[in-house]
C-alpha cells in the first residue's frame, strides 16, 4: 500500500492521541556519552596522530558514572523511554575475554531504569567495535559475523529481563559507508553527497543482523528486535525519479527490505536530500541550517517513516534518533513540533508508528567535535553538570499529554 501525505486536513483537527504503550524519551550512544571508551576502535583513532579526527571523546558526558542522573532527568521530565547502547569494546575489550564487571555495570543500567519507570532501550551495536575486531579486519573479516552473535550472546545478562526493545545494529548503512567516508574526509562527502556503501559489509551486516536476531530471540522470545537505519529522505525532482531509485537502493533501501521480517524498524531522521538528474543537490540558498548543515526540514521525519513503512512491507515504525544541532533552542522547540505534526499526518493515513525518541538527551561527543549541539539537556564541559534546556521540557509536556500537538 502507498501512503501518502494528507494535507488538506483543517488545523482545526483534533490532534491524534498515540495508542497505548507509545514510546516517549530520548537516544543517546555510549561512546558518545560515557568517555574513556579506551579499547574502542573509535578511541584507538582518535588519539592516533596525524589521524582526521580533530578532538578526542575524552571524557565525554562521563554518563559512565552519572547515568543515573541522566535517568532521573527523563524521569523529571515527564518522559517514559531511554534508548542507550552497550559497550562491546567494554565487555571484550580483549578477543573470547568477557567482563563479568562491564556486564554487571550494563545490567545495573537497566535495573535502574526499571526501577525508575522508565523503559530501556538497548542498542548493542552504536558504531564503534573492540579493536581487536577492527584491526583483524572487521566486518568483512572471516568469522565477524560469528563473532558478533557471540557477543550478542553474552549480554544475556543485560537485556534478559526487563528489556522489551533491543537494536542489533545502529545505522548499517553508514557503517558500510565508514571507509569510504574516512578515506574521502566528511567535508568531501557532504559536497558529493553519501558514498556508495562498500557491497561486501552490506552483505555481511545484513547476515549479522539476521543472525543478531536469531540470538536475542534465544534469549527470551518475546524481546522485540528491530534495527536502525539513517534516512536521507530522498525527494526526487521533476524527471529524477530513476536516479532517485538507483541511488537510494544501496545508501538505504536495501538495509529496510532486510527488516521486513523484524518485529519492529528504527527512523533516524533528520533532513531532506533533493536529487536532481545528476545526483543529490546542496540545500536551495537561503534556506535555514543548522550547525552540521543540514537545512532546517522538520517534516522529514514523517516522509522517512512512510518511506521506510513502504519499503519493509509494513515492519511497525519506532522513531529512534530525530533532532538538530542549533544554538537557539526556539528553533529546537519548532522543530520538534514540526516533527510530532509530520508524523502525527502520517499516523493518520496508516503508518504504524510506535514512539518518538530524540537525539539526543545530552549535548555530546558527535564523532570527532563536541560543537553540534544536538541534546535536549546541555552539558558543561568541566564540571558535568546537567541544564534540560526549554525544548526539553516542552517534549516532558507532549509526551505527559499523550498527544502530538499542532505547530
Amino acid at each position: 500500500m502507498s501512503v501518502s501525505p494528507t494535507t488538506d486536513r483543517p488545523n482545526s483537527v483534533r490532534p491524534l492521541s498515540v495508542p497505548a504503550g507509545f514510546l516517549w524519551g530520548a537516544s543517546t550512544a555510549a561512546h558518545q556519552i560515557e568517555g574513556n571508551n579506551t579499547a574502542s576502535d573509535w578511541w584507538h583513532l582518535e588519539t592516533t596522530p596525524g589521524s582526521h579526527v580533530v578532538e578526542p571523546s575524552g571524557d565525554a558526558a562521563d554518563s559512565y558514572h552519572r547515568w543515573a542522573e541522566d535517568m532521573d532527568i527523563l524521569v523529571d521530565l515527564g518522559l517514559t523511554d531511554y534508548r542507550f547502547s552497550i559497550e562491546w569494546a567494554r565487555i571484550e575489550p580483549t578477543e573470547g575475554r568477557f567482563s563479568n564487571a562491564e556486564l554487571a555495570h550494563y545490567r545495573r543500567m537497566v535495573d535502574g531504569a526499571i526501577e525508575r519507570g522508565l523503559r530501556p532501550v538497548v542498542t548493542l551495536h552504536h558504531f564503534t567495535v573492540p579493536q581487536w575486531f577492527a584491526a583483524r579486519g572487521g566486518w568483512t573479516a572471516p568469522g565477524a559475523v560469528e563473532l558478533f552473535v557471540r557477543y550478542v550472546e553474552r549480554t544475556a545478562p543485560v537485556i534478559g529481563t526487563g528489556v522489551s526493545h533491543v537494536c542489533t545494529i545502529n545505522e548499517p548503512n553508514m557503517v558500510a559507508m565508514f571507509g569510504a567516508i574516512a578515506s574521502l574526509g566528511a567535508e568531501a562527502f557532504r559536497e558529493a553527497g553519501l558514498p556508495l556503501p562498500d557491497a561486501a559489509t552490506t552483505e555481511v551486516l545484513v547476515e549479522a543482523h539476521h543472525a543478531a536476531r536469531a540470538a536475542i530471540k534465544a534469549i527470551d522470545p518475546q524481546i522485540q528486535v528491530g534495527w536502525t537505519i539513517a534516512n536521507q529522505v530522498y525527494q526526487a525532482l521533476p524527471g529524477a525519479e530513476a536516479v532517485t531509485a538507483e541511488y537510494s537502493w544501496p545508501r538505504e533501501d536495501v538495509f529496510l527490505v532486510a527488516a521486513r521480517d523484524d518485529d519492529w524498524v528504527g527512523v533516524q531522521s533528520y533532513t531532506r536530500t533533493r536529487v536532481g538528474t545528476d545526483g543529490p543537490l546542496h540545500p536551495e540558498p537561503g534556506v535555514e541550517l543548522t550547525l552540521s548543515g543540514y537545512e532546517f526540514y522538520p517534516q522529514a521525519v514523517g516522509e522517512a517513516a512512510r518511506h521506510t513503512w513502504e519499503v519493509t512491507e509494513h515492519t511497525p515504525v519506532i522513531v529512534t534518533e530525530n533532532g538538530l544541532s542549533v544554538t537557539d533552542d526556539t528553533r529546537r522547540v519548532a522543530y520538534l513540533h514540526g516533527a510530532l505534526d509530520s508524523l502525527e499526518r502520517a499516523m493518520a493515513d496508516g503508518v504504524d508508528i510506535r514512539g518518538y525518541l530524540h537525539w539526543s538527551l545530552l549535548d555530546n561527543y558527535e564523532w570527532g567535535s563536541y560543537a553540534p549541539t544536538f541534546g535536549l539537556v546541555a552539558v558543561d564541559r568541566e564540571t558535568f553538570e546537567r541544564h534540560p534546556k526549554p525544548s526539553a521540557h516542552e517534549l516532558g509536556r507532549i509526551a505527559q499529554g499523550g498527544a502530538f500537538p499542532r505547530p
